[in-house]
């Protein structure tokens, strides 16, 4: 289950911050490595003739690990039709939730924000990509379900949260973010996927069913993405935190350990240049 490619030493998770800022043309937070992915720099460069990302909405499902797409590409169809630059990212030890998802809205390793995997969900409280964007005044929105990490760990900041009771809920608060148009970056976390694994297995009927609710929440977000964003340079995102394997202690889907089915994970890439009215 999943592996690294070719690279000797792969890149981490903590390059999505310094890549989102460098896309958006803004100063990443203070403990945030610098280096940004190329290649995904290369294509909004591309696509969008060269200027910055002005809006962008990132989804973020819970233990989507790299085999899952590498294994049902099928089912991932709906996730490249409107992300189709996939780029191999590193997680980070110990790939647990709130410690990977600490690493990739700072950019940088746990060892530096020291986010552990405790309940109840630790707030951190330093420089983090959500303060970078205050920064650059862009209208920021996390929408995730009450009390998951991305809900608790970035609290305290001058932007809008929106707790929902579950996914279905998220979902439906970002279709109607996008439609009122007030926001530059809507951040979306859902965690069926998550859930349901760790209750059987990572591909039991019910966890593949999952992974398919996922995809077609992002479907849905993307086109209402394309619809009422189409006046703005925009960027698409599918990122996630960690894999997942079965504990063989319990037969169950777990997560948390340094091997590749836990620590490969697969980011989706989506770039569309504004239409005039």
């Amino acid at each position: 289950m999943g592996t690294f490619g070719h690279e000797e030493a792969p890149r981490l998770i903590t390059a999505i911050t310094p890549t989102v800022c460098a896309l958006l043309s803004i100063d990443p937070p203070s403990l945030s490595e610098r280096r940004p992915l190329s290649e995904v720099t290369q294509r909004s460069h591309e696509a969008l003739a060269g200027h910055p990302v002005q809006r962008c909405l990132i989804f973020c499902p819970d233990a989507i690990g790299a085999w899952l797409p590498q294994k049902y590409p099928s089912m991932f169809a709906g996730v490249l039709a409107h992300a189709p630059l996939r780029v191999t990212l590193r997680s980070v030890i110990p790939p647990k939730t709130p410690v990977c998802w600490a690493s990739v809205f700072t950019g940088t390793r746990p060892e530096v924000h020291g986010i552990r995997p405790v309940s109840p969900r630790p707030t951190f409280h330093g420089d983090t990509l959500f303060d970078a964007l205050i920064r650059a005044r862009k209208k920021t929105a996390i929408v995730a379900v009450t009390d998951s990490s991305i809900d608790r760990v970035f609290r305290g900041r001058d932007l809008d949260y929106f707790a929902e009771r579950y996914d279905p809920e998220v979902t439906a608060r970002v279709l109607a973010l996008l439609e009122a148009g007030g926001h530059d970056i809507i951040v979306a976390y859902q965690q069926e996927y998550d859930d349901v694994m760790h209750q059987s297995t990572p591909e039991s009927r019910e966890a593949i069913r999952a992974v398919a609710h996922h995809v077609d929440a992002f479907r849905l977000i993307a086109d209402a993405v394309a619809r009422h964003w189409r006046s703005h340079n925009r960027a698409i995102m599918w990122l996630t935190d960690h894999g997942t394997h079965v504990d063989p202690a319990t037969g169950r889907g777990t997560h948390g350990d340094d091997i590749p089915a836990d620590m490969a994970v697969e980011h989706f890439f989506g770039f569309q240049l504004a239409v005039g009215e």
